[in-house]
């Protein structure tokens, strides 16, 4: 049995995580700061089975103001996915991106060097920009969007305390994450949302660009499995190894829905990429991992829980 801390552990991603952790019987310490990206509420409903299990602690605190060295010393891993998310809205907000990304990583850091415990951390393919196909771990980062930049920033912050401080730390570069709890801002959901109501869905370029679409738990088994994973430093690429267009993903939604969609395409959006496709064969190799979920699958597991939960 590990002791744990999650951060973020109320979002999309770090509420399922807890899940996973409690499931398999380790002591979880969770944090999150509800910002206001997203309601509240959602985030409350997420963590609502975790917090009534006798082995889950909730702290509500930003990891800017909290004590985190004694957080830190009590734990043996630790799992840091709090975060600023979105594209689109760090262009408008980039302090915000800058304190939540930046910031609150190198005070978190900062809180290991000591106790010197596993650090995973959540980044994103949003490092790699426009990179040739498929992403490989040791092509450049060369982010297309201020939201990229600051998780380009937080790995190099990584690099610099796992080399001075010797944090054995494992990074985790997620590609386009979807599932139950999925934050109503993301194209999932908002495309289910809006067939379903009988709304336009509305589509950022022309539909043809692709996406390596990664099922929840396989994002959940593969951090749980960097928890596991002795290293000084490695990085790793985790998604489902194939990529679908948009335009397809949409056509798969028709059919599980059984309505017609109708798509209103809008010019593409600042910051976002053309294309991603992960080549997983270095996740595959170090740390076993094997996505199970094909993306028709994951879409009807999320449509059950969006009519369930909506």
């Amino acid at each position: 049995m590990k002791k744990v801390l999650v951060t973020g552990c109320a979002g999309f991603i770090g509420s399922h995580l807890v899940d996973a952790l409690l499931e398999k019987g380790e002591l979880v310490t969770g944090i999150d700061c509800f910002t206001d990206y997203y309601s509240r509420k959602l985030k409350e409903r997420n963590i609502a089975g975790a917090k009534k299990h006798s082995n889950f602690k909730f702290i509500e605190g930003n990891l800017l103001s909290t004590d985190l060295k004694k957080l830190v010393s009590e734990v043996d891993v630790v799992y840091h996915l709090a975060a600023q998310p979105g594209v689109r809205y760090s262009w408008e907000q980039f302090d915000v991106y800058v304190d939540n990304n930046i910031r609150a990583t190198q005070k978190l850091l900062e809180a290991c060097k000591e106790k010197k415990p596993q650090f995973v951390f959540a980044s994103s393919s949003s490092v790699y920009g426009n990179a040739p196909l498929p992403i490989t771990e040791n092509l450049g980062t060369v982010p297309v969007s201020p939201y990229g930049m600051t998780k380009m920033a937080c790995e190099r912050l990584l690099k610099i305390y796992a080399d001075e401080f010797k944090i054995p730390t494992v990074v985790l570069r997620y590609f386009t994450v979807y599932g139950p709890r999925q934050r109503p801002d993301m194209a999932i959901y908002k495309f289910f949302n809006s067939l379903i109501e009988g709304n336009e869905i509305e589509v950022y370029g022309d539909g043809k660009q692709t996406r390596d679409m990664t099922y929840v738990a396989d994002i959940v088994n593969a951090t749980m499995l960097a928890g596991e994973f002795t290293t000084d430093y490695q990085s790793f690429n985790i998604a489902s190894g194939a990529r679908t267009s948009v335009n397809d993903i949409i056509k798969i939604i028709e059919n599980l829905t059984g309505k017609k969609a109708k798509v209103s395409y809008k010019p593409a959006a600042k910051g976002d990429v053309k294309d991603t496709w992960a080549d997983i064969g270095k996740a595959r190799a170090y740390m076993n991992y094997d996505p199970e979920t094909k993306i028709e699958e994951g879409l009807g597991k999320y449509l059950e829980w969006h009519l369930k939960h909506k």
